[in-house]
């Protein structure tokens, strides 16, 4: 039996870790501008830079750079915080799944009722009369009156009973 001598490849060099990371922050996903201002703020952090010339580099003002670089590590320390453990639930997913329930609970509330109904026919029930809706009272329903309306009677009629101020004078 004759095997075909195939050479074994040799294994691939292996990355270092910080090498391997850098490749999985998917930095085609953010636009270049975003990439271009971490870049600047990285400088500076790392004293490549100073926040002056980081600021020019950019076109902003030294206050738009500081500004910058606190919403910069404001992320990164939102990003150092410790993950939760498990499956996160998210609101959405939330809204899916009681919309998906109460689907459930209707198919099944109307077979009962498709059921109860076979069952009369079966035994021969008439369906149950709905029970009659009970006259109204007496009761007048009241208009709803608006609340600044009202105010506004208010004051007119005060302004109304309130005698004209003094006319000013001068001479004492």
């Amino acid at each position: 039996m004759n095997t075909p001598n195939v050479a074994a490849r040799p294994p691939a060099p292996r990355l270092p870790r910080g090498a391997r990371q850098v490749r999985q922050m998917k930095l085609e996903q953010s636009s270049s501008e975003s990439r271009r201002k971490a870049a600047a703020v990285l400088e500076v952090l790392a004293g490549l830079r100073t926040p002056l010339q980081a600021a020019q580099a950019l076109g902003l003002a030294l206050p738009g750079y500081y500004h910058l670089e606190l919403r910069a590590v404001q992320g990164l320390v939102a990003g150092c915080a410790p993950l939760t453990k498990g499956r996160q639930k998210e609101s959405g997913r939330e809204l899916a799944d009681a919309q998906k329930q109460c689907r459930k609970l209707t198919t099944e509330m109307q077979r009962y009722q498709a059921l109860a109904r076979a069952t009369q026919r079966t035994v021969g029930l008439a369906p149950p009369v709905p029970a009659p809706k009970k006259p109204e009272s007496g009761k007048r329903h009241r208009r709803p009156k608006v609340r600044a309306l009202q105010a506004l009677a208010l004051l007119k009629e005060a302004e109304a009973a309130a005698p004209p101020p003094a006319p000013f004078s001068t001479t004492a």
